[in-house]
């Protein structure tokens, strides 16, 4: 109970719903490993719910502000434990090396690790891989051991600055990938997971726009990858020996307008976790005989969340949407069916309803929208509208569960998320139709996607909220600019809203990385007049603008604060040179910036911040907001 009281304030339900609350844990052998409190423990696998479980490593020692634990890997044999932690005010991560023996000992700490993994060298000694990142940049691998043999050297370095380093262990733990990518092109190595001082064998050279990722199955190599005609992902495979793009076999296909979520690789098993028009499916792959079983996902399903499993028989994850919490589903491979969590039904599923429409953009594109609002509601005209957007490096539109969303759709507000180009629900093609000088595409994905839900009776302009985070503030910024008059507030969460000036600047951390999203100011003319037609903070004029509630934080390594700043100043700038030429009785409309202490790129459990964004809300609608914030409380701690 304690511990569970350390986590309660992320998210408290409703007495009468059951909400289940999991923090990072890893099982291994006969162990179980997680954060309890403020420590790192283990416990015996039939016993991690009860309070015998053995402390590895108290969080304090690193004298940070609320550390948690992002991630665990664990040696092979038990002899080590790796943790990844944080704290919430920042994407800097340490991990540290916890010897298991009859006292646990911290045996190393390292600063800065991105990616981790172990693997066990040929004198059954255990190896530490891992990713070292500076200025949001991750281009070092290292590898050490530990113990009487001590060492720690960099192992490799990627020279293109536009491109990141990751690693991932197969699923088999038969080989490690050192994964090269940027948004449009990727390279892997593979380290022998039985030679690992061995040098790495890379299996295709970069080739400029091919992406392509690896699992491995006796002796035979899956590779997920959009290479050839269509350029959508496909799944191939080849003879691990013989790991070279020509010698990729063709193995299955998806749909058009398909996006790959994920990919489960198990002994006898594929199992593909796909978008497909807007919904979910799994598509099962028998290894031995080729056959294919599709399942259908429930159609309230909006996200999957994967589980960390080494379950052969089984393959396990979760399902939720915005407005309803995690539910878990098993899919069992000897039965070849799926089985549902049974228990509790969520009642949230009798007073609401999840719509799925389209609507058409300026070229005749249809963009996929998803819509939420309360089965009782009368006269939807009336209700106030919720619009999210993302739209850009081939992300989908985050659905995952939020407390507040939820909130918002009891109390009667109709919540749209519209998946315009330049994300990826719709698979590759999506993301390329809208990024470079395609852009204009999403901003008119966005008006249209508007404009079809007043036309079919969702609210009214008047009563029309437009939210974003990140990049999503490019397409809001550039509509507020253009068409101010489908909206009366906007939300806005670290937002990008200075492309032009950031992307001509070279120092920033992740300037080179981008260049593939937004295009090349600085050499590029083309680019540069492109981008000119569409920065929010380029095009900012006198004129009326909706309400806009911003909030920046003070060390953000991504949206550089200056950006943020100097848009909101010149913002107020045109509204008030506006006001003066309307005269006496304009009411300007209220611009908020809110700066939050602290380097993390997006809080999204600071009740802080929900709490000002919905009252900023209710008050630009004019709404009464006493019901509102006495349901968040049976969800927040206030």
């Amino acid at each position: 109970m304690d511990a569970f009281e350390k986590v309660r304030p992320k998210l408290e339900t409703q007495p009468q719903e059951e909400y289940e609350i999991i923090n990072a844990e890893v099982k291994h052998g006969g162990f179980v490993y997680y954060q309890e409190g403020c420590c790192l423990v283990r416990s015996k696998d039939e016993e991690a719910d009860n309070d015998n479980y053995e402390v590895l490593f108290n969080l304090e020692e690193l004298k940070l502000d609320q550390p948690f634990i992002d991630s665990i890997r664990v040696a092979p044999d038990e002899k080590y434990v790796a943790a990844k932690i944080r704290t919430e005010d920042s994407e800097a991560s340490t991990c540290i090396v916890v010897k298991l023996s009859d006292q646990p000992l911290l045996e190393a700490s390292f600063p800065n690790v991105s990616s981790f993994e172990w693997v066990k060298d040929e004198e059954e000694e255990d190896v530490l891989f891992y990713t070292f990142q500076r200025n949001l940049r991750c281009h070092d691998v290292y590898r050490a051991t530990f113990g009487d043999n001590k060492r720690n050297e960099r192992f490799y370095t990627e020279k293109d600055p536009s491109y990141f380093v990751f690693l991932y262990l197969t699923k088999d733990s038969r080989f490690l990938t050192i994964n090269i990518m940027n948004k449009t092109t990727s390279e892997v190595w593979l380290i022998d997971g039985l030679s690992p001082w061995d040098p790495p064998v890379l299996i295709q050279k970069r080739i400029h726009g091919v992406l392509y990722y690896v699992e491995h199955r006796d002796d035979e190599l899956y590779i997920l990858t959009n290479v050839g005609e269509p350029t959508e992902f496909k799944l191939m495979r080849t003879a691990a020996d013989t790991p070279a793009i020509m010698n990729w076999d063709l193995f299955f296909t998806m749909k058009r307008n398909t996006k790959v979520v994920d990919m489960d690789m198990f002994k006898d098993h594929c199992v593909l976790f796909l978008k497909h028009s807007n919904l979910l499916y799994v598509n099962v792959i028998g290894l031995a005989d080729d056959s294919v079983r599709s399942l259908k996902l429930p159609p309230w399903a909006c996200g999957f969340i994967m589980d960390t499993n080494s379950d052969p028989k089984n393959c396990p994850f979760q399902l939720c949407s915005p407005i309803r919490p995690p539910k878990y589903y098993t899919y069992k491979f000897a039965e070849g069916k799926l089985f549902e969590e049974t228990g509790h039904e969520d009642p949230i599923t009798k007073t609401s309803r999840v719509l799925r429409l389209e609507a058409k953009s300026k070229d005749g594109k249809l963009v996929p929208m998803t819509i939420f609002h309360k089965t009782d509601s009368e006269d939807l005209q009336k209700k106030p509208l919720l619009v999210h957007v993302y739209g850009a490096y081939g992300m989908d539109l985050k659905m995952n569960f939020r407390p507040e969303r939820r909130v918002l759709v009891d109390d009667g507000w109709i919540l749209a998320y519209c998946h315009v180009r330049g994300g990826g629900e719709l698979g590759l093609q999506w993301h390329a139709d809208g990024r470079l000088t395609k852009k204009l595409h999403g901003l008119a994905d966005l008006e249209a996607c508007i404009k079809t839900l007043h036309g079919q009776g969702f609210s009214q302009p008047s009563l029309t909220a437009l939210t974003a985070f990140s990049a999503g503030g490019v397409l809001v910024g550039a509509l507020c600019n253009f068409n101010p008059d489908l909206l009366r507030a906007v939300t806005l969460e670290a937002p990008f809203l200075d492309v032009l000036n950031t992307m001509m600047d070279t120092t920033l951390p992740l300037t080179l990385e981008e260049l593939e999203e937004w295009g090349n100011p600085s050499s590029d003319e083309k680019h540069k007049n492109y981008i000119k037609r569409y920065c929010p903070y380029q095009n900012i004029k006198p004129q009326h603008y909706p309400a806009i509630h911003i909030t920046a934080y003070e060390n953000d390594e991504r949206v550089p604060l200056k950006g943020i700043v100097n848009y909101t100043e010149k913002l107020k700038e045109a509204i008030a040179e506006h006001a003066k030429n309307t005269g006496e009785g304009y009411q300007s409309p209220n611009i908020i910036l809110d700066i939050q202490p602290g380097g993390n790129h997006v809080i999204e459990d600071s009740h802080k911040k929900i709490t000002a964004q919905i009252k900023f809300l209710y008050e630009e609608l004019g709404l009464d907001n006493t019901s509102v914030f006495e349901n968040l409380k049976k969800y927040l701690k206030f």
